[in-house]
């Protein structure tokens, strides 16, 4: 039975700002997560730079290397996979505690790496955690925000990624890399703590029938306030909830909307192959992931990601005039600004003006790396070998490397991982999104060494310049503008006949108003 929402004696309101702050309180936790993937996805950048042809102790050769920096990347898709069932099975907010346990190991496991089938294991189940992280993360923060703050929050998010990737880079500039893994243990137990803050999402307690769990979730996440405040809301909830409940097979098959029907008695693997074929094959889930795994593909290999393993090799490679370990710093600093003016921007801005004029900027700057390791670099140059570095160094490089990190700080993938899905696949859709941008993380980061090896700096950046202006294109006729629609919206909007493109065009919106006024009167 529906829980009814119970009309007592009226209280005021709880105010926007104790509305706004309830939500980010609760984000805390996922926040923390992606702190700690921020500073596991970034510790390949400061331990590879030491372990590189080592004098003593752990050493690395070039294929090694290469092998290092890119490994995490390999095992982050079977995490991404794992990370969907984990999610729909425990819930949001159990798994948010549950997928801090990899990490744990991982870094302990990192700080007392004996040789290096150790340390490759560590560097293996750190990128397994990562991935395992991700749908939790998208799928909590996506279900417990208000339509009008979802995509500032959601960045918000990104902004402890950035935070993330800043504290390794810190850490490496101050401790050894072993000291660095034993410190980054902190962040996976607080996040643990902080679970124990947070509530559950409505959308997943209704989903389970619990109603009145679900009210008194939402009355928390909306500045801790009373139901009738949250009423209108929480209808609208009850009635998603409820088409949810509705027998997907029947529905697709026949148009009927039901809860009464036989389907239950169906053999449970033929049943799960109905609900796959109808649930993740379904336009409103397939749509939105094929476009989300394409901008993760442009996203990933136009530029900073395939290199950041490598970085301070990179940096020494174009005879920038700042040491590589200080440029990496200076990135993660600019990472952070990037994505703070990502959350003051992006509801005025809008994703889709955003997106596309970050990846542009992403294609322009690595043209301009492209053109002066051309011209001012000899073709005996070779990243993984600091004997072939230049000796003389410029600030022109080192201009174009800073602006192609501000460019990909505003890029907005993982925002988008968390709105476009609808419910009954949001958390598998998650996992697999995120599986794909690995997937292409690790082939980035491991043709690194073939594209230098075939076409020198100058070609890998063409390269990568190359993917970013057709990626620029393919956001141009297919991104929509997703800012201010609720979740529902948007799955109604993946579910149409057609995908509208041009969602923000000016003219086409003022068209459509006209009509409608004609229409009305």
């Amino acid at each position: 039975m529906v829980h009814k929402v119970q009309m007592g004696q009226l209280t005021a309101p709880a105010s926007r700002l104790k509305s706004v702050a309830s939500q980010i309180i609760a984000s805390l936790s996922p926040n923390f997560l992606l702190l700690d993937l921020g500073m596991a996805i970034s510790f390949p950048t400061i331990a590879l730079p030491v372990l590189l042809n080592a004098p003593e102790g752990l050493s690395l050769n070039d294929i090694q290397a290469s092998w290092f920096g890119s490994l995490s990347s390999l095992t982050q898709p079977f995490g991404a996979f794992l990370s969907g069932p984990l999610v729909d099975y425990f819930g949001r907010r159990k798994a948010n505690f549950i997928v801090n346990l990899p990490h744990i190991i991982a870094w302990i496991l990192m700080y007392f790496a004996w040789n290096l089938p150790s340390l490759f294991l560590a560097n293996a189940l750190l990128g397994l955690g990562t991935g395992i992280m991700e749908a939790p993360i998208n799928a909590y923060v996506g279900e417990i925000s208000e339509p009008s703050i979802r995509g500032s929050l959601s960045t918000f998010t990104q902004l402890f990624l950035s935070f993330g990737t800043f504290g390794m880079y810190l850490l490496g500039a101050i401790v050894d890399w072993r000291h660095a893994a034993l410190i980054s243990l902190v962040v996976p137990i607080s996040s643990m703590a902080l679970v124990l803050l947070v509530p559950e999402t409505p959308v997943w307690l209704l989903s389970r029938g619990r109603e009145k769990d679900a009210l008194n979730s939402l009355c928390k996440l909306r500045g801790w306030t009373t139901p009738e405040h949250v009423k209108e809301e929480f209808d609208q909830l009850i009635d998603y909830s409820k088409k949810l409940q509705n027998c997907v097979i029947c529905y697709k098959m026949h148009k009927l909307e039901t809860q009464d029907c036989e389907h239950y008695k169906m053999n449970p693997i033929k049943r799960s192959f109905y609900k796959f074929r109808y649930v993740m094959l379904a336009k409103e889930t397939l749509r939105p992931l094929t476009f989300v795994m394409v901008y993760f593909m442009f996203y990933v290999m136009s530029g900073l990601t395939p290199i950041k393993p490598n970085m301070v090799n990179i940096c020494g490679a174009f005879g920038m005039a700042q040491d590589g370990k200080e440029v990496v710093l200076n990135v993660g600093v600019i990472t952070i600004c990037a994505s703070i003016l990502v959350i003051l921007l992006i509801s005025k801005v809008g994703k889709r003006k955003m997106a596309m004029a970050s990846l542009l900027g992403t294609a322009i700057s690595c043209t301009a790396l492209s053109i002066y390791a051309k011209k001012n670099l000899a073709d005996t140059v070779f990243s993984y070998d600091a004997s072939t570095f230049p000796k003389e160094t410029s600030y022109v490089p080192l201009i174009l490397f800073y602006l192609m990190a501000i460019c990909t700080g505003f890029n907005l993938p993982w925002v988008l991982v968390g709105e476009v899905f609808p419910f009954r696949s949001r958390a598998s859709a998650q996992g697999i999104a995120a599986a794909s941008n690995y997937v292409f993380t690790f082939i980035g980061a491991k043709t690194l060494i073939d594209l230098e090896l075939s076409g020198q700096l100058w070609g890998t950046f063409a390269v990568y310049a190359a993917i970013g202006y057709v990626g620029t294109i393919f956001l141009y006729f297919f991104l929509p503008e997703t800012e201010g629609m609720s979740l529902e919206n948007i799955e109604v909007f993946f579910n149409g006949d057609k995908i509208q493109t041009f969602a923000n065009d000016p003219v086409i919106n003022t068209i459509k108003k006209l009509k409608r006024k004609n229409v009305t009167q």
